[in-house]
C-alpha cells in the first residue's frame, strides 16, 4: 500500500485562469497540470535554473524555420537585451528576414489559400500565412553584395559577418542588431542557403570577372569558434526553437571539442520547442537521450522537449522569465576574440 500511496502522491491540479494574472502565474501552474501544458511549464522551470545557475552556465539559442516571418523577431531580440541568451545560432532565413525588417520593412499578413501565381506576378511572397515583398528582397540581395566588396579580400566566419551587418542596422528591436549591442555571438551555419548568400553570389562574381580575390565565408572556422566557447564555458545549456541545423550545430561543437583534445562533459540544461518526433530518425525530433549516446548532453542534464508550435511556445516561455526577474540575477558573458581565437569569455 505504501508504494501505491506514494504512486498517488502528486495531485494534477486544474488550471484556473482566476489565479493567472499573468504570463509568470499562468505557465506556474502548467507545472501541475499534464500533457503539453506540463511540458511547457517543466521547460520554463529548468531554463529560468539554468540562467539563474550560479555555475553561470553559457546559454545557447538556435532558431530554426522563419520566426521573424511569424512575428517573434522582438521576442527573440528581447531576449538578447535582457541577457538570457550568450551565443546565438539561426537559419539564415531568421538572419536574412530580421535585417528586411531592420532596414524599416515588414512582414504582412496573408493567408495559406491566396493564389501564388498571382502573387508572384506582383513579386510578393508567400510564407505561409504570411507575406514579404521580394522586389525589396532583390535590392537586399544586392545590398550584401555591396558589404562584401568593402571588405578585406579574406576569410570570415558568418560571426564576423553577423556583427558587420548589425554595425549598419539601427533597429534596436532587430536580433542582428542586438547581438551586436551586446557583443552576443550570432553564428548562421546556413548562411548560403538564405538571401544572403544570393548576394554574396554576386560578389564573388563580380570580383571573378575582374580577377580579384572575392572575401569567404569559413563554415569551418565557425565550427572552432563555436567549439572554443563550449569548452571555455564553465557550464553550458541550450535552448532550441524547433531543430534543424542548428540543434546539430551546437550539440555537435562538444564532438568537435573532443576531437581537438578537450572534455567539456556535454550540456547540463537542455530544452527544446518542436513539432517533430523521434520515429523518423530525424534530428529534429530526436530526444535529448538520444544525445547522451554521442555525449552531447550530461547524463543527469536537466532537460525538456516540448511538442509545441514555437510561435506559441516560444512568447509564453520568454514572458515567464522576463516576469519572474530572470534577467535581474544574470550578468553578461563577454567574449574577447582575435581573428578566430578566443582569446577571452568572463
Amino acid at each position: 500500500m505504501a508504494e501505491r500511496d506514494a504512486l498517488l502522491s502528486q495531485r494534477l491540479h486544474q488550471v484556473d485562469l482566476k489565479r493567472a494574472a499573468t504570463i509568470a502565474e499562468l505557465v506556474g501552474q502548467f507545472r501541475e497540470g499534464a500533457f503539453q501544458s506540463r511540458a511547457l511549464g517543466t521547460a520554463a522551470a529548468i531554463l529560468e535554473e539554468a540562467l539563474a545557475d550560479q555555475a553561470r552556465p553559457t546559454m545557447f539559442l538556435g532558431v530554426a524555420g522563419a520566426m521573424v516571418a511569424g512575428g517573434m523577431r522582438k521576442v527573440i531580440s528581447d531576449m538578447i537585451r535582457n541577457g538570457l541568451v550568450d551565443v546565438l545560432v539561426t537559419t539564415g532565413a531568421v538572419a536574412y528576414h530580421d535585417f528586411y525588417e531592420g532596414l524599416g520593412h515588414h512582414h504582412y499578413r496573408g493567408h495559406p489559400h491566396m493564389d501564388d501565381v498571382e502573387l508572384r506576378k506582383h513579386f510578393i511572397d508567400r510564407i505561409y500565412d504570411s507575406l514579404a515583398d521580394e522586389a525589396v528582397f532583390r535590392d537586399i540581395d544586392a545590398m550584401m553584395a555591396e558589404v562584401a566588396d568593402g571588405l578585406e579580400p579574406r576569410a570570415y566566419s558568418t560571426r564576423e559577418f553577423m556583427a558587420i551587418l548589425g554595425e549598419r542596422l539601427d533597429d534596436e528591436t532587430s536580433i542582428v542588431r542586438a547581438a551586436y549591442t551586446h557583443g552576443v555571438p550570432y553564428f548562421v551555419p546556413t548562411y548560403h542557403d538564405s538571401g544572403i548568400g544570393i548576394g554574396l553570389v554576386s560578389h564573388l562574381t563580380r570580383r571573378a570577372e575582374r580577377g580579384e580575390e572575392p572575401m569567404r565565408i569559413d563554415l569551418v572556422r565557425d565550427n572552432y569558434e563555436i567549439a572554443q566557447i563550449l569548452w571555455k564555458s564553465s557550464a553550458r545549456a541550450e535552448f532550441l526553437i524547433g531543430g534543424g541545423v542548428p540543434k546539430n550545430y551546437i550539440q555537435q561543437a562538444e564532438v568537435t571539442a573532443e576531437t581537438l583534445g578537450h572534455e567539456p562533459g556535454g550540456f547540463d540544461y537542455a530544452v527544446q520547442l518542436t513539432m517533430d518526433v523521434p520515429y523518423w530518425g530525424g534530428l529534429s525530433g530526436a530526444t535529448f537521450n538520444e544525445s547522451k549516446s554521442w555525449g552531447k548532453i550530461q547524463p543527469e542534464a536537466r532537460t525538456a522537449q516540448v511538442y509545441v508550435e514555437a510561435t506559441i511556445g516560444l512568447p509564453l516561455i520568454v514572458g515567464y522569465l522576463l516576469q519572474r526577474g530572470v534577467p535581474q540575477r544574470r550578468k553578461r558573458r563577454t567574449f574577447a576574440w582575435e581573428g578566430q581565437e578566443l582569446t577571452s569569455l568572463e
